[in-house]
């Protein structure tokens, strides 16, 4: 392998978006943390740290040969699963916001459903470049690796996190769709996913709220509709320009912990339409170099990887926007990059570390 520099546009894309994610936290979280900790800068402080671990974790993982997952794979998922087993143990995970999601450390969280989604990735891009031609069975080639998804499927929605296990099954399935797995599948698998959304709606009544607020939230305004309908009184104001940086309106107690899942809707009303380009252009140039880079290698497990890493990003961001804008029910799931969120931020620099390794071995 011809060992070059990393893709350094990359780099620089993805640290500027997260540095104006950290500028954005604190202007739609300073209210809310002055008021709940007595310290404005309550989360900016947080996220620093979190982006100072996250970045230098992406500088060395940039510089570890990514033939090494590949080599590891099964020690990786092994762990993930661990982690997705004993977060749902009482006395070991912790409930935050109805959700057996956390292993608490100090006043940090750690969300092991954030690892399972890189650790399935890996395992995934190596089981399909060591069994290219069995894939084209379904029985024998795609069966095995559609059964460990739905197991992390299931142990993510004990949690329950519906939008964190949504992004993990898409992500498989648009690797084994890449892979050239007979597209009658994949009908299979759509007819499977709807049997599934309607059980999952039965079983719990809130998510039918959710569904309900999705169609009309003026239906429950100061309940199940509250987040979507206070998220676009943000949008709404925002015009070409916006409010302008720390004149959001929103963000005083209107909006629930803007901070988080809401935070594009807080970036929409201060920066308005240019905020929004902009945003859109970062994430296109990290979109665009991933995809060249995954074109330009040579080792289809590296294809898959890199594929998988930035599908996941992406999709996982265009789920987030679709969720503030009202486009579907609320997920719970955060904005790459930019919404408050260690875990979140430290396994997606990762996977960025991950796809800039990839770039020097081109």
């Amino acid at each position: 392998m011809n060992h070059k520099k990393m893709d350094m546009i990359l780099f620089v894309a993805v640290i500027v978006l997260v540095i104006f994610g950290i500028i954005m936290i604190y202007s739609s979280s300073s209210i809310w943390a002055l008021y709940k900790y007595d310290d404005a800068f309550k989360y900016v402080k947080a996220q620093s740290l979190f982006f100072i671990i996250g970045t230098l974790g992406l500088i060395i993982i940039s510089k570890i040969p990514y033939t090494n997952y590949y080599d590891r794979a099964n020690i990786i998922l092994g762990v993930c699963f661990l982690l997705l087993v004993l977060v749902l143990i009482p006395g070991i995970g912790i409930i935050r916001n109805g959700s057996r999601s956390w292993f608490g450390i100090g006043s940090f969280g750690i969300q092991p459903s954030e690892f399972i989604k890189l650790g399935l990735i890996i395992f995934t891009s190596r089981y399909l470049s060591k069994n290219d031609r069995e894939i084209k069975n379904i029985f024998t080639g795609v069966v095995p690796i559609f059964v460990i998804t739905i197991l992390a499927f299931i142990l993510v929605m004990l949690q329950p996190d519906f939008g964190t296990a949504m992004v993990i099954i898409t992500s498989i399935v648009v690797l084994l769709f890449i892979s050239g797995v007979d597209f009658k599948f994949f009908i299979n698998i759509a007819m499977l996913g709807l049997i599934s959304v309607v059980g999952l709606i039965s079983i719990a009544p809130y998510r039918l709220m959710r569904i309900i607020s999705f169609l009309n939230p003026w239906n429950d305004p100061l309940g199940s509709g509250f987040q979507i309908i206070q998220s676009l009184f943000a949008i709404g104001p925002g015009g070409l320009l916006g409010l302008g940086f720390g004149n959001s309106i929103q963000k005083y107690f209107y909006l629930p912990e803007p901070q988080t899942d809401f935070i594009f809707a807080i970036i929409s009303e201060e920066f308005g339409f240019m905020g929004i380009l902009i945003i859109s252009f970062l994430f296109g140039i990290i979109l665009y170099r991933s995809i060249m880079i995954a074109l330009k290698i040579n080792d289809s497990f590296a294809k898959y990887l890199c594929f998988g890493i930035i599908f996941q990003i992406i999709f996982q961001a265009l789920l987030n926007l679709m969720v503030v804008v009202g486009l579907v029910p609320v997920t719970g799931i955060t904005l790459p990059f930019l919404s408050y969120g260690g875990s979140s931020l430290l396994i997606t620099l990762a996977g960025i570390g991950i796809i800039l390794n990839v770039s020097r071995h081109q």
